[in-house]
């Protein structure tokens, strides 16, 4: 049976998760990019849906969307957010929360075009979140854009780009037997210091 103790965590949170995702990818059958990410608009009333994470950095958590996305709005309007991973097989989750900013406008460039042809037109394509309806409306202006750039690159709409969320409070959790829990937290202090705390389970 596995356990966390404090002297298994490492002393950065990032490079703890990024151990984590590691012995994931090791036991496979995990979609690694995959974390549920939550956020809250003005009306308080939280949102949460799957997103694909891209980057892990010593700054943060970085994932693409539409700005104008019911997800953007709401960062728009509370520039804050909670991502979760959830690994069954190993019995381990790690809940990510602090504030999100943009990303550079050349990191969103980059990662555009690094994106395959059908999914840059389709970003553009697709007025996410919006009421459409039918699938015949989007299909009819996906072919649109794809004969609009036709024989040269598609250029990254302004209202596409990154997000990176800044991370604040961390919590590791292992399963264990008798719903007897290892958790541990991790804070910043005043000072910009990780401080880590056990959490009863």
């Amino acid at each position: 049976m596995a356990k966390l103790t404090r002297q298994l965590l490492l002393e950065n949170p990032i490079e703890q998760y990024v151990k984590w995702q590691q012995d994931a990818f090791e036991a496979g059958g995990h979609k690694l990019s995959s974390m549920a990410l939550a956020t809250t608009g003005s009306n308080g009333i939280p949102a949460i849906r799957t997103v694909l994470l891209k980057e892990v950095t010593k700054l943060g958590f970085v994932f693409y969307s539409n700005y104008n996305s019911k997800k953007g709005r709401q960062i728009q309007e509370n520039p804050n957010g909670a991502i979760l991973f959830y690994w069954e097989s190993l019995e381990r989750q790690v809940k990510v929360t602090g504030a999100v900013e943009k990303v550079t406008s050349i990191e969103s460039d980059d990662y555009f075009q690094s994106r395959p042809r059908a999914a840059q037109i389709g970003a553009i394509a697709s007025p996410q979140s919006d009421c459409i309806d039918n699938r015949d409306e989007l299909e009819v202006r996906y072919r649109e854009i794809a004969e609009k750039y036709e024989g040269r690159s598609v250029e990254r709409p302004n209202n596409w780009g990154g997000y990176r969320l800044l991370p604040q409070l961390f919590e590791f959790w292992q399963g264990r037997s008798d719903r007897l829990h290892d958790r541990f937290q991790y804070y910043l202090d005043g000072t910009g210091s990780w401080v880590v705390e056990r959490l009863a389970p």
